[in-house]
């Protein structure tokens, strides 16, 4: 059993920690406005406002706004009526993001979680990790794929 007032101390720490670092961190909006941007530009050649807000689920005026947030923090180049275009620094944090997707998908699958449901739940944690966290978990991913002595519950659940 845990100290009284363990579990509060532990609360009250992580969230000093998330504000201190969200000065630095790149808001969870953002993140996704830079993950349809680059969808679209890779499925449809060009990304534009209607089809961000469609995407989005949310209004034009709503991602005009955030583009221009986006354009002066220099994560895409955008003029009215013209295609987004993703900045060097967009066009590679998107690729990490894609990246860190994969690998949290891979992650909930190799716990046995079918692949939509794994995809759901990613995009619900996948902006609140740190980089060093789903390092971690890629490793441990790669280390489970190689040792085949270690099951997973869905495997058990098989009789494998």
């Amino acid at each position: 059993m845990t100290e009284p007032g363990a579990r509060l101390r532990a609360l009250r720490k992580a969230h000093a920690a998330e504000m201190r670092g969200r000065a630095d961190a790149i808001s969870v909006r953002v993140e996704d406005h830079l993950e349809v941007i680059h969808e679209l530009i890779e499925n449809r050649g060009e990304a534009r406002v209607g089809a961000i807000a469609e995407h989005l689920a949310v209004s034009r005026p709503t991602v005009t706004r955030m583009l221009q947030r986006m354009a002066a923090d220099g994560w895409v180049e955008y003029e009215r009526y013209r295609p987004v275009i993703l900045t060097e620094n967009g066009r590679l944090h998107s690729e990490w993001m894609r990246h860190r997707h994969t690998v949290l998908v891979r992650f909930l699958m190799m716990l046995g979680l079918p692949a939509e449901r794994a995809h759901l739940e990613t995009e619900g944690i996948e902006h609140h990790l740190h980089a060093d966290t789903v390092q971690r978990i890629e490793r441990l991913v790669d280390e489970y794929r190689e040792d085949k002595t270690i099951r997973t519950d869905s495997e058990r659940d098989r009789g494998e």
